[in-house]
């Protein structure tokens, strides 16, 4: 038989350590990255979550008001003793809800702005 000693030379040797350890970092380096992004993502969800809570709280609580401003309205309009109170009644209903609508959009403009803001970090 024929005994064969073959040795791997050092510098390849060598070249294959680095390139082992390149590639580890490298990997590395990705994994911490995505852990990152992943992170990152978790709270912009989270931020996003509760300013849209938020936003959908404030919502709800108007459209309760506004409700509740024509069930006034219905109720005064059927105790008015003529038509001249009826439209003094409702006059003054669209004013009040006009003023109301337009502090509503201006609330929920800046609740929205405020989401974008947190989210994509722009000011």
């Amino acid at each position: 038989m024929n005994n064969l000693n073959l040795e791997i030379p050092s510098e390849v040797r060598e070249f294959a350590e680095k390139t082992v350890d390149q590639a580890r970092k490298a990997f590395e380096s990705f994994v911490a990255a995505a852990q990152k992004a992943t992170a990152q993502s978790e709270a912009a969800a989270e931020t996003m979550a509760a300013s849209a809570k938020e936003v959908s709280s404030k919502a709800i609580g108007f459209a309760e008001a506004n409700v509740k401003a024509a069930f006034d309205l219905a109720e005064k309009m059927v105790q008015a003793k003529d038509p001249k109170e009826i439209l003094a009644i409702q006059s003054e209903y669209l004013k009040n809800q006009v003023s109301a609508v337009q502090e509503q959009a201006k609330t929920l403009g800046e609740a929205v702005k405020k989401v974008v803001t947190q989210t994509t970090g722009s000011k």
